[in-house]
């Protein structure tokens, strides 16, 4: 499962470098790797870190649930965490809440109004 991970991973990366028109280069330079390293995330030859994982996240503007989208691992998970058997690691919700900026503090603050009340709305 690793490998088809890394290589889900790796597509949707290239997907997304690509559609904003960036380079290998470009992104390496931005997370601090070599552009090797992009082309071995990119293959699924390498996977990638958690911290990896959150800076191509920023820096190419998109939620870290993007790289897990369409994979049928997680979609069976997100299926389960629906229906309330998935555990939530709250020390590492709480590790990365902390380690937000108060800009984004608040913009995290009002995007959980919003979905306490889409899903209020919903039940």
């Amino acid at each position: 499962m690793e490998d088809n991970f890394n290589k889900h991973l790796g597509n949707k990366l290239k997907l997304r470098r690509l559609a904003l028109g960036l380079t290998q280069t470009k992104v390496a330079k931005a997370i601090n790797v070599t552009f090797q390293q992009i082309q071995k995330y990119e293959k699924g030859t390498n996977g990638v870190s958690s911290i990896r994982l959150l800076q191509l996240s920023n820096y190419l503007k998109v939620p870290i649930s993007y790289f897990f989208e369409d994979f049928s691992e997680y979609l069976v998970n997100l299926d389960k965490s629906k229906e309330g058997h998935m555990n939530v690691n709250y020390n590492f919700l709480v590790k990365v809440y902390s380690e937000l900026t108060q800009d984004q503090k608040i913009k995290f603050g009002k995007n959980l109004q919003i979905a306490q009340i889409n899903t209020s709305k919903a039940v």
